[in-house]
């Protein structure tokens, strides 16, 4: 257990839908004296799947969470909204207790949960540093020594001794990250806080946390849907789906996995009246990939053009209609993005339906998997239909030939340019 900062069994917590208490004093009094002596809440009925009980009075926000993470392991916590994510960070803060399981840590622990939390409008920024360190867990002697650092790299020493309810809320956020980010521990919780102002600041928070994580020996715990922020932070991952763990792997496959979640691999996706996209005068009725000779079934391959065609109508008239095809690649990187803008202008100043295609040159995309995502908007005044991810994708063959030959070997990055090159001998002087 030495190398082991921080270890959950069989962790679970469930919640109880529109009410705090048990419902009657007697079970609230009666739950009060069993906790008081160590015992197991006598009002607690969980069924073997741990699901919604009691005509659904329940949820189980986790459930039977088993979790090793090692002193110096920086794990990303990823998944969708309602998947437990901010529930198990809570746990493990001590903010609320669980309803099963076992946790041990090993060190001392510093959350940031929800930065500003304990912020008191009427003080001034510099008796909030204060207030908030201690809050934190820093002591006196510590919020000190860091003052200088806190202010500096919050960037508003201008307005320090000006009380906190005349900051905007980005001042406000500002300062309260940068006493968070000072905290001294042995692990550090960050749930969702590196979004937090403008532009630059999130450069910088996102720095600082790098730098936490590559000159400190500290055990990190990290929140986000970001992926970028959790590719360029964690050396590991885990994906929860439900309140369970899905997945434990390395970044980059727990991120696929997160981001082709629940959408379906093919050439060809259609839509009926119950679940197609729609928006103010349009509906979507298929999405398709072809190659060159117009074929659908089979395995993509670069050596041919990718021929993406939309099927929709329109019900009313959308003058300066634009259709937005991405594609995704399997770690979250956007490759390339297209508008129908480029076919020219289009009548959509009459209503029937449409289809319109996009041509992706071959040999463009290199061998791997990837998202096709689709909007429809009206660019600068309207989204009628938000960006949503309709195919998963894979190209399975690259025409890739030097010296007459194909190279074997699965080539890097994300695309790959047929560029004309030009080698010569120099004559010597």
């Amino acid at each position: 257990m030495s190398d082991i900062a921080i270890k959950v069994e069989q962790l679970s917590k469930r919640y109880r839908l529109g009410v705090v208490g048990t419902g009657t004093l007697s079970h609230d009094l009666n739950r009060w004296w069993y906790q008081l002596r160590g015992k197991e809440d006598p009002n607690l009925s969980i069924d073997d799947s741990h699901k919604h009980i009691a005509g659904n009075q329940y949820v189980w926000a986790l459930q039977d969470v088993d979790l090793e993470i090692r002193k110096g392991e920086v794990l990303g916590i990823i998944g969708r909204n309602g998947a437990g994510k901010s529930t198990f960070l809570k746990l493990l803060s001590r903010v609320t207790s669980p309803t099963s399981g076992i946790i041990k840590i090993h060190g001392r622990i510093s959350s940031l949960l929800e930065v500003g939390t304990g912020f008191q409008p009427e003080l001034t920024g510099r008796e909030n540093i204060f207030l908030n360190g201690a809050i934190l867990g820093m002591s006196r002697a510590e919020i000190r020594k860091k003052f200088d650092e806190i202010v500096a790299f919050s960037g508003i020493s201008q307005f320090i001794d000006t009380p906190v309810k005349r900051y905007s809320s980005g001042m406000w956020v500002r300062l309260a990250f940068a006493v968070a980010a000072h905290l001294e521990a042995d692990i550090l919780i960050v749930d969702e806080v590196l979004a937090v102002g403008d532009a630059e600041f999130q450069k910088k928070a996102i720095g600082k946390m790098q730098n936490i994580v590559c000159n400190s020996p500290k055990t990190v715990l990290f929140v986000s849907h970001d992926m970028s922020a959790v590719r360029a932070l964690c050396t590991s991952s885990v994906l929860l789906n439900g309140g369970r763990i899905e997945m434990q792997s390395s970044v980059d496959a727990v991120i696929a996995r997160y981001l082709t979640a629940g959408i379906s691999e093919g050439r060809q996706v259609s839509w009926n009246e119950n679940n197609a996209p729609l928006g103010d005068g349009i509906r979507l009725h298929s999405l398709r990939i072809e190659d060159s000779q117009g074929t659908v079934s089979g395995s993509l391959s670069n050596t041919s053009n990718l021929i993406i065609r939309i099927s929709y109508t329109l019900h009313q008239p959308i003058p300066n209609l634009r259709l937005v095809l991405s594609v995704i690649s399997a770690r979250g990187v956007e490759v390339l993005t297209s508008t129908s803008h480029a076919a020219g202008s289009a009548d959509y100043h009459t209503t029937g339906k449409f289809e319109a295609s996009c041509c992706i040159p071959g040999k463009l995309l290199n061998i791997g998997h990837y998202l096709l995502r689709l909007r429809v908007d009206v660019p600068t005044e309207q989204v009628i239909v938000p960006s949503f991810e309709a195919l998963q994708f894979r190209i399975s063959e690259l025409d890739f030939h030097q010296y007459g030959r194909i190279v074997p070997g699965e080539p890097s990055g994300l695309i790959h340019i047929d560029a004309p090159w030009v080698v010569q001998k120099k004559q010597e002087s």
